[in-house]
């Protein structure tokens, strides 16, 4: 009993002094940890304030919640994936300020210019240069095109004379065949109601005149044809005869002055009858129009000559040499 109660008094102590001794070491360990994770925490801290001064976020964000929090930690995990991605996508902001540009660096980037500038300058002088190649191509073009235009021209104009040869060689052949030769001359009359200075026109263009009778058997060939031509009707036709330049100076066509006339009188009285004083209100004597009547029309009946108004529209006949 006494044994039992001197192994006791041993061994209690012994035990409680252990039980003691593993909870001061406990203790330690403790605070050992606490302290490393207060550094860790310290230093997760620090490396936040630099990420966030290195991004521009708010300096104060990280306070919210701290690192060493179970929300601070997962804030830190977010924001680093979030840096992680923002550095993929951008190019890492650098806060060290850029090297100031030195004196060679300046007259590289002037030189550079220059040489940028002496080769626009080429392309452009290339481009003009090809541009006067184009404008004097252009030019030889349009000097091509305007010979082309003169000779054709020329040859509208030689052809339009040709066919002014071939009109009149044709009116002359058609005025031949189709009226009244006499000498060397043809008459030909035209049913076209003409103004005495077109129905001149048209003579022309067919290569001949209006008619000119030079004597009395031509002027009576003529009367013939006339009467033949439009009987039984009487018709006044234009003669190439006008007193236009002088009141009473009878002129042809081809300024010749004529030598006869054939001017219609008024009937006579018959042998016995007393003259009437008054002239004939039909048939007065010829020429009586003054400066109002100075182209002549013969009568397609009995050949008389009438001074008419020049703008009047009558038959005309036509004259050809033959």
């Amino acid at each position: 009993m006494q044994a039992a109660w001197l192994l006791g008094a041993l061994v209690v102590p012994q035990l409680l002094s252990f039980g003691h001794g593993a909870r001061g070491a406990e203790r330690e360990w403790e605070g050992v940890w606490g302290g490393a994770q207060e550094e860790e925490r310290e230093r997760e801290a620090l490396m936040l304030k630099h990420l966030q001064e290195a991004l521009g976020l708010p300096a104060g964000r990280g306070d919210e919640n701290p690192p060493g929090t179970v929300e601070g930690k997962e804030d830190w995990e977010m924001e680093e994936d979030q840096g992680e991605e923002e550095e993929e996508a951008t190019p890492t902001l650098s806060s060290s300020p850029s090297p100031s540009p030195t004196p060679e660096d300046t007259v590289t980037y002037i030189l550079g210019r220059l040489a940028g500038l002496d080769a626009g300058l080429h392309q452009l002088h290339v481009r003009l240069h090809a541009l006067d190649t184009r404008v004097v191509e252009l030019t030889q073009g349009l000097r091509q095109l305007r010979n082309a235009a003169g000779d054709t021209r020329d040859a509208l104009q030689a052809l339009q004379e040709a066919q002014g040869r071939a009109e009149r060689e044709h009116g002359r052949l058609e005025g031949c065949l189709k009226g009244l030769r006499l000498g060397h001359k043809c008459f030909l009359l035209s049913r076209d109601f003409e103004a005495q200075a077109a129905a001149q026109a048209r003579c022309t263009a067919r290569g001949g005149s209006l008619a000119q009778p030079a004597d009395h058997q031509q002027m009576e060939a003529l009367t013939r044809y006339l009467r033949a031509a439009l009987a039984p009707y009487n018709w006044p036709v234009w003669l190439g005869v006008h007193d236009r330049r002088a009141e009473g100076l009878y002129l042809f066509e081809n300024g010749q002055r004529v030598s006869f006339f054939a001017w219609h009188r008024a009937p006579r009285p018959e042998p016995g009858a007393r003259p009437s004083a008054t002239p004939h209100p039909l048939s007065p004597d010829q020429p009586n129009g003054g400066t109002l009547e100075n182209c002549v029309a013969q009568a397609s009946d009995d050949g008389s000559w009438w001074d008419h108004d020049c703008q009047r529209r009558l038959y005309y006949v036509c004259e050809f040499p033959f």
